[in-house]
């Protein structure tokens, strides 16, 4: 695994439970794709709920990898456009 890859995960690994266990490095990759673990810090970051569940069984479908994602970047510009607890 390269340097930049090894980084990326520590920085992840800070948020919660990432890659515990002996998951291998495609799985842990996946857990990223997805946009669950994602949407999971930024929970964290703005914990103000949302109407919108996350697909939490991806299973390698692209449409719902698209909806989660679609989640998370709707949620990082309601958080950095002054939502409510910004203001």
């Amino acid at each position: 695994m390269g340097g930049s890859e090894e980084r990326i995960q520590a920085g992840v690994k800070t948020f919660g439970s990432f890659g515990s266990g002996g998951q291998d490095n495609l799985t842990m990759y996946m857990d990223l794709a997805d946009g669950i673990f994602l949407n999971q810090i930024m929970l964290q970051i703005d914990p103000r709920p949302t109407n919108q569940r996350i697909n939490k069984h991806v299973n390698n479908d692209v449409n719902l990898r698209i909806q989660n994602l679609t989640i998370l970047v709707r949620n990082i510009k309601t958080y950095y456009q002054g939502g409510p607890l910004l203001q």
